[in-house]
């Protein structure tokens, strides 16, 4: 998460050195791409808020029959142990 955190920082924080031509580029490509970093550091952020930042780690776990992240699929293994011990 807090590598997460560090990207969105990050993206948006080029998004603004492009806007305020830090980068020696020609002004209608350092606003497009500080365009571009921008709505992906936005895209990201939300990501990391809503708890989408999967990373990769989304796998189809035939019992549900749907995509799990790996933190769902902890969860799921926990409580299945819950019902074992009990």
């Amino acid at each position: 998460m807090g590598f997460g955190i560090f990207m969105v920082l990050f993206y948006l924080g080029v998004a603004v050195l492009l806007a305020l031509n830090f980068f020696p580029l020609p002004k209608y490509l350092s606003w497009f791409f500080a365009v571009m970093f921008a709505a992906y550091g936005i895209f990201r952020g939300y990501r990391e808020v809503k708890g989408e930042h999967t990373y990769g780690m989304r796998r189809y776990d035939d019992d549900e029959e749907q995509y799990m992240t790996y933190a769902e699929r902890l969860k799921k293994m926990e409580e299945d142990n819950k019902d074992e011990k009990n």
